[in-house]
């Protein structure tokens, strides 16, 4: 007897996992948001979501299943212990935006790699079933606006900017196990880490023979985060099934160290782009060293599906913000209350026409926000849309992949009550492969 184990898998897994860790790392000095609001708080939260649930409106919490096979689900890691194979996700993330304001309109555009996910079963075919794993990369959060001014002294006009970038992001690993028939619990163990720049700059022609004044606030975050996940999956008969989930996280604390640096610039005419050179840093400043309250969560979902056809579900979410420690001036957080409902239909799993084996996604979802501005409270909505495209089988049947597209097509704000109406296209591309990894096999 012959006992062969194959390595190959293992090390293209750690290969891409290493090079979207140096793409993540790289973006942590730039963001893809684009969003006014993303000055408030630690910026936009991107929420632990693949493109296979963005695509139903982001229901996460009851789903353990899509197409009758095990999902990798980060939002609720009680779903790890139905991995039956093990699971690679990677994919990017694109964002169209249109800000518009008083008759004033912007559009902005921006993509980058938007996340790595591994998952795998602990279980043994003729063994106990000790549940599963995932561990994975993905952004948390980014920031990024920009609003200028032109403003004069003494007949020299000179422009004013408030420009805020950077990003937040996650390292996790997470475990879901089975007690005992029917019922699952897991938690992630997550590691936020990025800055997030705000940048006050006043900028003079270069005919002024004046020197420009940029002061950077760097807010340097670091810390360890955990959330939890439980899920009841009960067959009905005739292949109706029904999954109901809660997931949530305590009030995570993470270090926050803040620090001010004040650098002289000069327009410099003869460049493409007439950017400013540095003449010299006039002051640096460390301001803060302190802890930061990410909000305290509680998601609760239902999801019903027939066989490997279709799947309907909701989710309902409540995230507390107001216990996290605001900088001076910025209006305190508060509630964040949303519902999300979505599904998804394969026409025919059995067919020769590639159309019939589509997995074919549809969703909504409302926000009542966190953020208020101008004594309004601000709410996000957004359609959302998404395909599953099954790639050719390959290995006798035991490899298994799919290309996921999703779009959100969505509204943040409103130009009432002199704020900014943010219409935006979120659009995430992942590709997923399902494979028997560390499986030994023999012959004689």
């Amino acid at each position: 007897m012959r006992e062969l184990f194959s390595h190959s898998k293992t090390i293209i897994a750690l290969g891409i996992g290493l090079m979207l860790l140096q793409s993540h790392t790289g973006l942590a000095q730039s963001s893809t948001s684009h969003s006014p609001y993303s000055q408030f708080g630690i910026g936009q939260i991107r929420e632990d979501l693949l493109p296979q649930t963005r695509a139903m409106g982001g229901i996460s919490t009851g789903v353990r299943y899509q197409g009758g096979l095990p999902i990798l689900n980060i939002a609720n890691p009680a779903s790890y212990s139905a991995l039956n194979r093990t699971i690679l996700d990677a994919g990017l993330y694109g964002n169209l935006t249109q800000l518009e304001k008083s008759g004033s309109v912007g559009n902005t555009a921006d993509f980058a790699f938007s996340h790595f996910a591994f998952g795998f079963s602990l279980n043994k075919s003729n063994g106990p079933k000790i549940g599963g794993i995932s561990f994975g990369l993905l952004p948390y959060s980014d920031v990024g606006y920009n609003t200028a001014a032109t403003r004069q002294i003494d007949n020299i006009s000179y422009k004013t900017s408030l420009v805020g970038e950077g990003g937040i992001n996650k390292a996790y690993v997470g475990y879901g196990v089975s007690p005992f028939k029917g019922f699952s619990i897991g938690g992630n163990v997550g590691f936020l880490f990025g800055n997030l720049y705000d940048k006050a700059m006043v900028e003079f022609p270069y005919e002024a023979g004046m020197y420009n004044t940029v002061q950077t606030l760097t807010r340097e975050t670091r810390g360890a985060t955990f959330d939890y996940g439980a899920q009841y999956f009960k067959s009905l008969g005739n292949q109706w099934n029904i999954t109901i989930g809660y997931s949530g996280s305590l009030n995570n604390a993470v270090r926050t160290k803040t620090s001010s640096l004040v650098t002289l610039t000069q327009t410099d005419p003869s460049t493409e782009n007439v950017e400013q050179v540095a003449k010299d840093t006039s002051a640096f400043e460390p301001l803060s060293n302190r802890k930061i309250n990410l909000p305290l969560k509680h998601n609760f979902g239902i999801t019903l599906s027939k066989g490997i056809n279709w799947s309907v579900g909701a989710d309902f979410k409540y995230a507390d913000w107001s216990n996290f420690q605001t900088r001076e001036g910025e209006p305190k957080l508060g509630k964040n209350l949303g519902f999300a409902v979505g599904g998804q239909f394969k026409p025919d799993a059995t067919s020769n026409k590639y159309l019939n084996v589509i997995d074919y996604r549809v969703g909504f979802r409302y926000n009542k926000s966190h953020i208020t501005v101008n004594n309004h409270r601000l709410t996000d909505m957004a359609v959302t849309v998404g395909l599953g495209l099954p790639l050719p089988e390959t290995n006798f049947g035991r490899t298994f992949s799919n290309i996921n597209i999703s779009a959100e097509v969505g509204q943040l704000g409103t130009m009432n009550h002199n704020l900014v109406r943010e219409r935006y296209i979120n659009l995430n591309l992942g590709f997923t492969i399902n494979d028997a990894w560390f499986i030994r096999r023999s012959y004689d």
